[in-house]
């Protein structure tokens, strides 16, 4: 292999203590580093690598790890700032899939996780190329590096020989190894984020004299919201601003700033950037915009070589509204009052509409974010974040693009267990997505991708900052209903209708109520009141007489949740009864939800506290109500079903189908669209059904064929070839129902005819017999990874669109989804009496479908399209499969954007 081959691309990664790493290919140019590396180790620590304490094995370790590059081995370092502070390399012997592999740690730079941050991106070079074992020999009282191997999480043994012992490591991922990196990872990156969000020292650069300024704006709000702690300017110009002490630079202030907020013109970003690295801030916060790329290449040159987490640029400033700290570093009109939703936006109009509408709830906000251009900081920091600050009970966030979906995914999978995650689901349409400057998928919208994302890691998404908030209230002060079923009682019927509407229009049932329940319910109202659901309790009902209603319906275990639908009236005037007062001042926090439609309210949504101390939400429209209703409904439902599994396949070869793909690549460079021949050796690496055909390129052949493969009624198929051919039913390349030696020849002459010069050849396939003709596919989106898609199929698939998706791996559960979402979903089933598909052979197809993208990142589409499904069996019975020549990326591996 060439040096270019054998290199992995730069990346920047978090230690356990929060600090940047810079991991990358060890490459010739590196051995005096790695001289000096091994030369300032203690002699202990050499003993403890080498056996011995041998400076010559140190030198031929620097000579090894430095030399061109081979088969077989590579290695990987680890530097701050020029120094290299660890290494990490294997090299395989006669066994190609296994690698005797190790570990070198400076001195004085042990317990900080650089071996295993070393050892996990080795893992992950080991895994594409196809090692799956590591073997490594350690002393038996090297305690340091054992503890590494076995807190790695991966399946690992010892076996003890004299004073060494001998560890085997199996590099198979699974969600234990998985769970580890995570947990490694979220440590690591909550850590970092301390400077961002609990600095004890802010530093305001760009504050100036003239009211107005972005830079004097946020110096004042950090000073009038009370920063409990050290606060400085620089400007070179005054001695002091807003009676903040001012300095001329940032190495001239008393003390090192653990955050920088650089308001400053673009132009003066990086050497300023730069001054604060080398003065050692730990984080920078970059309101600026407008940088060019020269520019922004420098800011991030400068945060990962120093260490520096950043938020923005391009950004409105972060919150922390933590008593003891009140730290404010906005240009928002107002503070945001303290409470427990964490937020974070790329809109800074959509931070400062948050913070204002989460202040008037009484919500209020634990803290917040304006993550800008995110250049590094991003929602899934601020996620776990959130997860560990011990304030924060509710996810808010609104983001434009994703950076590493997968990695957010799981991440919200686990954070949105303890706490709702809410997101507004923006750039769903064309516009939306051109203003966002969002990537699209290939064969699928970008909505679909993103909407897929939201609901496999339990995300709530919604349309509109509106309902956002609105969600937020209900969800903040309610309990989740069990269910979707609602109870609806109005003291005006046409109210009743519409929430009755919107209640359906969102996915909500309203039963009946039982005989036993309305005779309650007419004891209990006033006469005339009409008891079925909605429950009209009629102008006349009394605050008494309402409470009592709505605390029956709660009792009642056939319903899941209470909507009070209500409009002032003279009656209730007269009698000084206070209807909303008879939710408000009920019984304290109920077991179900109760929620309140007020069509006369000035605001889309109130919380309208209780004597306990909690709310009840009100809401000015009955839509909104319902939504958020089905909103908490699909949330309940997402944490009762239980995590998925990916199940195990067999006849499976992985290692075949690598090499169809790079033979084909071999000959075609940019790739395309694979040959029938090819793209069937594909599909049977993976063990996936295809009904039999043959290749002709003659007319002599086609007959030959047709011959073979025509069933018990004689009919055959024939279908046209030629490179880049994508749909062959609206290039009428098709023939179907050909029977006898006359028809076949025929066929295959008006194709010669019509396709002269294009034709490579037809497939001759049997006639199928008759069932579901359905879709399944695969597009491999850069950002998102693989979506797999499944529907209706036929002519009809494009027109209806009839189909659901799923990001890959796809998991039993996610399966399930697949199938039962299309409308198509009771012809599988058994509609009418019918019998119902081959579903374990639908299940297997997905599943099968799922794995093969995952392991093949040259896979850049796949059609199936029609599969048939049958009582017995389910068939593809046309393939296409594209290849691009792409390298395969670890979405998990610990690495900074």
């Amino acid at each position: 292999m060439t040096d270019h081959e054998r290199d992995r691309p730069t990346v920047h990664a978090l230690l356990a203590d929060g600090t940047t790493v810079c991991i990358r290919s060890v490459r010739p140019g590196d051995h005096e580093q790695l001289r000096g590396f091994y030369e300032e180790m203690s002699t202990e620590n050499l003993r403890l690598r080498f056996f011995a304490a041998s400076r010559r094995s140190a030198d031929l370790a620097a000579d090894r790890a430095a030399a061109p590059a081979r088969p077989g081995y590579r290695a990987l370092l680890a530097e701050t700032q020029g120094r290299v502070i660890g290494l990490a390399e294997y090299e395989t012997g006669d066994d190609p899939h296994t690698a005797e592999m190790s570990i070198a740690v400076a001195d004085g730079l042990h317990h900080r996780g650089v071996g295993t941050l070393l050892v996990e991106h080795l893992v992950s070079a080991a895994r594409a190329d196809d090692v799956t074992t590591f073997t490594a020999d350690a002393l038996s009282e090297n305690y340091e590096v054992l503890r590494l191997f076995t807190d790695l999480g991966l399946r690992a043994a010892r076996r003890f020989e004299g004073p060494e012992v001998r560890c085997t490591i199996a590099l198979a991922e699974d969600d234990t190894y998985l769970s580890a990196v995570e947990a490694r990872g979220r440590a690591a990156d909550v850590a970092s984020l301390e400077p961002l969000l609990r600095p004890d020292v802010v530093a305001v650069v760009g504050a100036g004299r003239r009211p107005g300024s972005v830079g004097r704006a946020l110096l004042h709000h950090l000073h009038a919201g009370g920063f409990t702690r050290r606060l400085f300017a620089v400007n070179p110009h005054v001695s002091s601003i807003l009676g903040v002490p001012s300095y001329p630079s940032v190495g001239a202030l008393p003390k090192v700033p653990d955050l920088a907020v650089l308001a400053i013109p673009p132009d003066a970003l990086p050497a300023t950037a730069e001054e604060c690295g080398k003065a050692g801030v730990r984080a920078l916060l970059v309101v600026t915009a407008g940088l060019d790329s020269d520019q922004a290449e420098a800011l991030m040159a400068a945060c990962r070589t120093y260490g520096m987490r950043l938020v923005g640029p391009n950004c409105l400033g972060i919150s922390n509204t933590d008593p003891r700290l009140r730290l404010d570093a906005t240009f928002a009109a107002s503070h945001p009052r303290p409470g427990t939703a964490g937020v974070a936006v790329q809109s800074g109009g959509v931070g400062i509409a948050l913070l204002d509408g989460l202040s008037r709830l009484g919500i209020g906000v634990s803290s917040f974010a304006s993550l800008g251009d995110k250049y590094d900081v991003s929602g899934n920091d601020m996620l776990q974040w959130w997860e560990s600050d011990g304030r924060s009970d509710l996810a808010l966030l609104h983001l434009e693009s994703f950076g590493n979906p997968r990695a957010f995914a799981r991440t919200a999978r686990r954070v949105t267990r303890r706490m709702p995650v809410l997101t507004v689901d923006a750039g769903r349409t064309e516009a939306g997505r051109r203003a966002a400057a969002s990537h699209t998928a290939a064969a699928a919208t970008p909505t679909v991708t993103r909407q897929t994302l939201f609901a496999q890691a339990g995300i709530t998404a919604t349309g509109s900052v509106g309902e956002l908030l609105e969600t937020a209230a209900l969800l903040h002060s309610q309990p989740l209903p069990a269910g979707t079923r609602v109870a609806i009682v109005t003291n005006a019927g046409g109210a009743g209708v519409l929430a009755a509407d919107a209640c359906a229009e969102a996915g909500l049932s309203l039963p009946a109520p039982t005989p036993e329940l309305i005779d309650d319910l007419l004891a209990l109202l006033p006469e005339g009141a009409a008891v079925g659901n909605p429950v009209d309790a009629t102008a006349a009902v009394t605050e008494d007489q309402l409470r009592d209603c709505v605390d029956r319906l709660l009792r009642y275990p056939g319903i899941d949740a209470v909507l009070v639908a209500l409009v002032p009236t003279a009656v209730a005037v007269a009698t000084g009864d206070d209807l909303v007062r008879a939710l408000t001042d009920g019984p304290g926090r109920r077991e179900r939800p109760v929620a309140v439609v007020r069509l006369e309210q000035d605001l889309p949504v109130k919380l309208l506290p209780t004597p306990e101390g909690g709310a009840i939400p009100s809401y000015a429209e009955p839509v909104a109500v319902a939504r958020a209703l089905a909103h908490a409904a699909r949330r309940t439902a997402w944490l009762n079903r239980p995590a998925g599994t990916i199940p195990e396949l067999t006849e499976v070869d992985t290692a075949r189908a690598h090499t169809v793909a790079e033979t084909y690549l071999a000959a075609h460079p940019d790739g395309g669209w694979l040959d029938p021949r090819t793209c069937a050796e594909l599909l049977a690496c993976y063990g996936i059904p295809q009904l039999p055909w043959a290749w002709a390129e003659t007319e002599d052949d086609a007959v030959i064929a047709a011959e073979r493969l025509r069933g018990a009624d004689g009919r055959v198929v024939m279908k046209a070839q030629w490179p880049g051919l994508v749909h062959k039913s609206e290039q009428h390349a098709v023939h179907l129902d050909l029977q006898g030696d006359a028809q076949v020849r025929a066929g295959f002459r008006d194709f010669e005819t019509r396709f002269a010069g294009l034709m490579t050849g037809v497939v001759v396939q049997p006639l199928a017999s008759r069932g579901t003709e359905l879709f399944a596919g695969v597009t491999q989106d850069e950002v998102f990874g693989p979506l797999v898609l499944f529907g209706l199929g036929g002519t009809a698939t494009e027109v209806l669109a009839d189909y659901a998706a799923r990001l890959a791996p796809l998991t039993d559960h996610d399966v399930h989804d697949l199938i039962t979402a299309p409308r198509c979903a009771p012809l599988l089933l058994g509609a009418h009496g019918s019998r119902p598909a081959d579903l374990e052979g639908l299940e297997q197809l997905l599943l099968r479908l799922s794995r093969m993208a995952g392991e093949l990142p040259q896979l850049a589409e796949a059609d199936f399209n029609p599969v048939l499904a049958t009582p017995a069996a389910v068939t593809v019975l046309d393939a296409r499969v594209r290849l691009l020549p792409r390298r395969a990326q670890d979405p998990y591996l610990r690495r900074l954007r």
